[in-house]
């Protein structure tokens, strides 16, 4: 599923989400991680505007099962995997799972109200 399918695999699901569909399973980390270039790739697809300078490594918003979490980009990470912290996953894991990926409008304040402290953007 590399960098080139990763992205694709979202789709317009509603105003405030993407869905796609990822390998999801228990990673090492605190928090949850996307192969760096598969996060590159989604977020200048997904997140960006194409206008100007713009982030390619700001936090993906994503949601499983109710929780919404920052996902960040990890080298060490296989392509095509969203490897998440033990409180998020379950007994299921590892397993091909929807997850819902937050429009950008709307993940600064999904995760503020979240209790997830949000990067100033800058």
């Amino acid at each position: 599923m590399g960098v080139g399918n990763t992205h694709s695999m979202f789709k317009k699901f509603s105003s405030g989400y993407y869905l796609g569909v990822l390998y999801v399973e228990p990673g090492d980390e605190e928090r949850a991680a996307l192969n760096e270039h598969d996060h590159e790739a989604v977020n200048r697809q997904l997140y960006t505007d194409g206008d100007g300078v713009e982030r390619v490594d700001a936090p993906l918003v994503m949601k499983i099962d109710g929780s919404h979490f920052p996902v960040r980009g990890d080298e060490g990470v296989p392509a095509g995997i969203l490897t998440v912290p033990e409180p998020l996953a379950d007994d299921g894991l590892p397993e091909r799972r929807e997850v819902f990926l937050a429009r950008p409008e709307h993940a600064g304040q999904l995760l503020k109200y979240g209790g997830w402290r949000v990067p100033d953007g800058s």
